[in-house]
């Protein structure tokens, strides 16, 4: 556990710099992108240039940049994401609000992705070169090549449309009913999920394939070892090492699919706020989606560098 402990503490230590690179790199995107807050503020209206330039000295937009990166750096320690210039609530708020949404169905999605992909990739190891093997296979490049939105758009027709089973769109809080909640995430989170269920399934086959054919397996089965236990206590432990760190990888695409996702089913999350306010003009907004997204992704990949510890004993070793 010193081990872990201290590899953690020298990763929360390299995070610090990484976010600051991100800060950077989101507040120069948006410092030369073409939403301007002075022009989300006086829409609707024909500002005068005297109007404009108050604006911009009241909002220290005519600062250097660095001054300007040094003070947005200070606000966002202190938890302060900016003011949204069309509705001027803090976007804080706005993001308190919508990410709860994008978090039950980015940690749905995952479930999803992770039991589909070791059924499948499981079963395809076993049976390899078999019936099994080539449907899993072909089901996997299938899953991989197809987009997440056009899976959206097939399960809406076929699962909502035509046999009514789930909601087309709309979201219900679990606490007024568990059941409609489940119901108004389910598709969406099939839709995210099975892209990324397709890709570790690949992953998980090879993986399993690989340990299979080492000879600590031949060995303990030829001892009397029933192949069960040593699948599921040995060589399924092994074989996850790297769809474990790749997990950690497709969470990051599963962050950025929920943009996507939440337009199509109409769902009240990040990715909806992110595309109100790309379509209202409002940096303000956009800034503080983008920073939290990017911020969850490095977590993430935080948790899952400590997983890989815990699940391959020679690298602590190695530690």
């Amino acid at each position: 556990m010193a081990v872990i402990a201290r590899m953690l503490v020298r990763r929360v230590l390299l995070l610090i710099p990484l976010l600051l690179g991100v800060v950077l790199f989101v507040f120069l995107i948006m410092r030369f992108s073409d939403n301007k807050p002075e022009y989300a503020y006086f829409e609707g209206s024909n500002p005068t240039p005297a109007q404009v330039h108050q604006f911009k000295v009241e909002n220290g937009l005519l600062d250097p940049l660095p001054v300007r990166y040094v003070r947005f750096v200070g606000q966002l320690v202190r938890g302060d994401m900016g003011t949204s210039v069309l509705t001027k609530a803090p976007v804080r708020d706005s993001v308190a609000t919508a990410l709860p949404l994008t978090v039950q169905l980015t940690v749905l999605g995952i479930l999803i992705a992770v039991v589909l992909s070791l059924i499948f990739g499981i079963t395809g190891a076993i049976f390899r070169d078999r019936w099994p093997d080539q449907l899993v296979r072909i089901v996997s490049l299938v899953g991989v090549a197809a987009p997440a939105f056009w899976i959206a758009l097939l399960l809406i027709q076929y699962l909502a449309v035509e046999r009514g089973w789930f909601p087309t769109s709309g979201y219900v809080n679990p606490a007024d009913s568990f059941t409609g909640w489940l119901k108004s995430l389910t598709l969406p989170a099939l839709s995210l999920s099975l892209p990324q269920a397709a890709y570790l399934t690949r992953i998980i086959r090879t993986s399993m394939v690989e340990e299979l054919d080492k000879d600590y397996v031949r060995t303990a089965i030829g001892s009397g070892l029933p192949p069960i236990v040593v699948v599921g206590r040995n060589v399924l432990r092994n074989a996850l090492v790297n769809p474990l760190t790749v997990l950690g990888l497709r969470v990051g695409y599963l962050l950025g699919g929920a943009v996507v996702i939440e337009t199509i089913y109409s769902l009240p999350g990040m990715g909806q706020l992110m595309i109100t306010a790309v379509r209202n003009g409002d940096p303000a907004v956009v800034q503080g989606v983008v920073l939290t997204i990017a911020t969850g992704f490095v977590v993430v990949n935080l948790v899952v560098d400590v997983l890989y510890l815990l699940v391959n004993p020679r690298l602590r070793s190695a530690a």
